[in-house]
């Protein structure tokens, strides 16, 4: 495959600055008036149009995944078919995150049925790290793409190939990915319980040991 420099610089750039100034709605944003699968489909498809449907073996939005959360009780049922703010909120969550993580994980993440003042501040809380990881991740890619960007930020893990860059975002997406997974695997455990002891070095597992012994 052969990549223009131009155009791919461009559309980092481009990328750049979307990512910038993007940002998931406020909990107040969010519309609470009772909508519609039809009408919550095209305002989450409005707020998240940064999953473009044409890099996606399927849409990322459709009523059957909606439902599917619904039926697996990921998310609450809709009131009489209608979609509240709640509602919304969790959609937006689990629309973000299944690109890094399992619905399975997802729901420990967002527990189902939470109180709305509950659901409000985690919202809150995922809405800004959104943004800072969104900012993170544009920095990440403007310091290693110095070569395709034509800037002079170079360093040890400079890219000069667009190949290269692919290559590097999908390995670092799995990276990510699996780092998320066995950090979730640690919830409410210790070294004693995490199996990270087992690992150890064996004098600093004898110390441990010798530890938990006083």
């Amino acid at each position: 495959m052969n990549y223009d420099k131009a155009l791919v610089a461009g559309k980092l750039r481009r990328w750049e600055t979307y990512l910038n100034n993007y940002r998931l709605p406020a909990w107040e944003q969010i519309p609470d008036l009772g909508l519609y699968m039809e009408q919550v489909i095209v305002l989450l498809r409005q707020y998240l149009d940064y999953l473009p449907p044409e890099l996606k073996e399927e849409e990322a939005i459709t009523a059957a995944a909606i439902n599917n959360y619904v039926r697996t009780k990921i998310m609450p049922e809709p009131v009489k078919k209608r979609y509240y703010r709640a509602h919304i909120a969790y959609l937006l969550v689990i629309c973000t995150l299944k690109q890094g993580l399992s619905i399975a994980l997802i729901s420990k993440i967002l527990p189902p049925g939470l109180p709305e003042p509950e659901l409000r501040e985690l919202y809150t809380r995922y809405a800004a790290r959104h943004a800072l990881s969104a900012a993170f991740f544009v920095e990440q890619v403007r310091g290693v793409a110095g070569p395709i960007l034509d800037h002079s930020d170079e360093n040890a893990f400079s890219i000069r190939r667009t190949e290269e860059l692919i290559v590097s975002s999908a390995i670092i997406g799995g990276f990510s990915r699996l780092l998320a997974e066995k950090l979730m695997l640690l919830a409410d455990k210790d070294l004693s319980t995490g199996g990270s002891i087992e690992k150890l070095p064996e004098a600093e597992a004898l110390l441990w040991n010798g530890k938990n012994n006083t």
